[in-house]
Protein backbone atom coordinates (compact mmCIF):
# COMPACT_ATOMS: atom_id res chain seq x y z
CA UNK A 1 0.00 0.00 0.00
CA UNK A 2 1.40 3.17 -0.86
CA UNK A 3 0.73 6.62 1.44
CA UNK A 4 1.94 9.51 -0.90
CA UNK A 5 2.72 12.39 2.12
CA UNK A 6 4.05 14.95 -0.61
CA UNK A 7 5.04 14.43 -4.45
CA UNK A 8 8.25 14.04 -3.94
CA UNK A 9 8.25 11.63 -0.98
CA UNK A 10 6.97 8.00 -1.23
CA UNK A 11 6.19 5.53 1.67
CA UNK A 12 5.34 1.38 1.79
CA UNK A 13 4.49 -0.59 4.64
CA UNK A 14 2.93 -3.76 5.49
CA UNK A 15 -0.75 -4.05 5.42
CA UNK A 16 -2.80 -3.35 8.21
CA UNK A 17 -4.91 -5.79 8.27
CA UNK A 18 -1.56 -8.02 8.57
CA UNK A 19 -0.99 -6.41 11.92
CA UNK A 20 -4.63 -6.85 12.92
CA UNK A 21 -4.62 -10.33 12.55
CA UNK A 22 -1.52 -11.21 14.23
CA UNK A 23 -2.71 -9.85 17.04
CA UNK A 24 -6.21 -11.31 16.87
CA UNK A 25 -4.64 -15.16 15.96
CA UNK A 26 -1.31 -13.90 19.37
CA UNK A 27 -4.81 -13.43 21.63
CA UNK A 28 -6.72 -16.35 20.62
CA UNK A 29 -3.34 -18.78 21.04
CA UNK A 30 -2.67 -17.73 23.99
CA UNK A 31 -6.28 -17.57 24.92
CA UNK A 32 -6.61 -21.58 24.17
CA UNK A 33 -2.90 -22.01 25.73
CA UNK A 34 -4.20 -20.74 29.10
CA UNK A 35 -7.49 -23.17 28.55
CA UNK A 36 -6.15 -26.25 27.64
CA UNK A 37 -5.23 -29.29 29.47
CA UNK A 38 -2.73 -30.54 27.64
CA UNK A 39 0.78 -29.55 28.65
CA UNK A 40 2.91 -29.78 25.33
CA UNK A 41 -0.03 -28.17 23.60
CA UNK A 42 0.01 -24.99 25.98
CA UNK A 43 3.33 -25.14 25.01
CA UNK A 44 2.96 -25.07 21.78
CA UNK A 45 0.29 -22.59 21.62
CA UNK A 46 2.27 -20.56 23.71
CA UNK A 47 4.90 -20.22 20.84
CA UNK A 48 2.62 -19.46 18.65
CA UNK A 49 0.99 -16.84 20.69
CA UNK A 50 4.73 -15.19 21.10
CA UNK A 51 5.55 -15.56 17.07
CA UNK A 52 2.55 -13.85 16.17
CA UNK A 53 2.45 -11.18 18.86
CA UNK A 54 6.09 -10.08 17.43
CA UNK A 55 4.63 -10.10 14.13
CA UNK A 56 1.90 -7.88 15.17
CA UNK A 57 4.39 -5.77 16.77
CA UNK A 58 6.75 -5.37 14.49
CA UNK A 59 3.97 -4.77 11.54
CA UNK A 60 2.53 -2.21 14.06
CA UNK A 61 5.79 -0.37 14.98
CA UNK A 62 8.05 -0.56 11.49
CA UNK A 63 5.48 1.73 9.66
CA UNK A 64 6.41 2.93 7.14
CA UNK A 65 8.89 0.27 6.35
CA UNK A 66 10.45 2.18 3.49
CA UNK A 67 10.78 5.76 2.71
CA UNK A 68 12.04 7.14 -0.42
CA UNK A 69 12.10 10.19 -1.91
CA UNK A 70 14.92 12.84 -4.10
CA UNK A 71 17.92 12.61 -1.51
CA UNK A 72 17.54 8.97 -0.92
CA UNK A 73 15.93 6.33 0.82
CA UNK A 74 15.21 4.74 5.14
CA UNK A 75 14.69 1.78 6.17
CA UNK A 76 12.61 1.47 9.50
CA UNK A 77 12.99 -1.92 11.70
CA UNK A 78 12.31 -2.34 15.26
CA UNK A 79 15.38 -1.44 16.53
CA UNK A 80 15.60 1.97 14.60
CA UNK A 81 16.11 3.57 10.85
CA UNK A 82 18.49 3.82 8.52
CA UNK A 83 18.86 5.58 5.77
CA UNK A 84 21.06 6.30 2.54
CA UNK A 85 21.42 8.47 0.24
CA UNK A 86 21.13 7.86 -3.43
CA UNK A 87 24.67 7.94 -4.31
CA UNK A 88 25.08 5.10 -1.50
CA UNK A 89 22.44 2.61 -2.32
CA UNK A 90 22.01 0.18 -5.40
CA UNK A 91 18.25 -0.93 -5.87
CA UNK A 92 17.60 -4.49 -7.66
CA UNK A 93 14.50 -6.44 -8.67
CA UNK A 94 15.46 -10.01 -7.69
CA UNK A 95 13.26 -12.84 -9.08
CA UNK A 96 13.91 -16.44 -7.13
CA UNK A 97 12.18 -20.31 -8.13
CA UNK A 98 11.90 -22.44 -5.08
CA UNK A 99 9.96 -24.95 -4.62
CA UNK A 100 7.87 -24.52 -8.21
CA UNK A 101 6.70 -20.52 -6.67
CA UNK A 102 8.34 -17.50 -7.83
CA UNK A 103 9.02 -14.93 -5.61
CA UNK A 104 10.30 -11.43 -6.18
CA UNK A 105 11.91 -9.45 -3.24
CA UNK A 106 13.61 -5.59 -3.51
CA UNK A 107 16.93 -5.40 -2.45
CA UNK A 108 18.93 -2.16 -1.23
CA UNK A 109 22.40 -2.54 -1.13
CA UNK A 110 24.22 0.46 -0.13
CA UNK A 111 28.04 0.65 -0.45
CA UNK A 112 28.95 2.35 2.51
CA UNK A 113 33.14 1.55 3.56
CA UNK A 114 32.47 1.20 7.36
CA UNK A 115 29.25 -1.01 7.19
CA UNK A 116 28.04 -2.61 3.78
CA UNK A 117 24.25 -3.33 4.39
CA UNK A 118 22.23 -5.38 2.56
CA UNK A 119 18.04 -5.12 3.14
CA UNK A 120 15.67 -7.66 1.20
CA UNK A 121 11.94 -6.66 1.43
CA UNK A 122 9.34 -8.77 -0.21
CA UNK A 123 5.72 -7.80 -1.13
CA UNK A 124 4.25 -8.51 3.23
CA UNK A 125 7.20 -5.67 3.84
CA UNK A 126 6.28 -3.21 1.06
CA UNK A 127 2.48 -4.17 0.73
CA UNK A 128 2.33 -3.65 -2.79
CA UNK A 129 4.33 -4.90 -5.52
CA UNK A 130 7.61 -5.33 -5.55
CA UNK A 131 8.03 -4.51 -9.09
CA UNK A 132 5.94 -1.26 -8.84
CA UNK A 133 8.36 -0.14 -5.98
CA UNK A 134 11.14 -0.27 -7.42
CA UNK A 135 9.62 1.55 -10.42
CA UNK A 136 8.85 4.30 -7.92
CA UNK A 137 12.18 4.30 -6.13
CA UNK A 138 14.19 4.46 -9.44
CA UNK A 139 11.88 7.24 -10.90
CA UNK A 140 12.43 9.05 -7.84
CA UNK A 141 16.54 8.53 -7.99
CA UNK A 142 16.58 10.38 -11.25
Amino acid sequence: MTAVSSPSVQTWAPRLELAVLAWVLAVAAGTWAVFTDDAPGRILLGAAALVFALTGLFCSIARPRLTADVTGVTVRGLAGSRSWPWAEVNVRLVRTRRLGRESTTLELDADRAEVPDLVVLGRLDLGADPEDVVEALLALRT
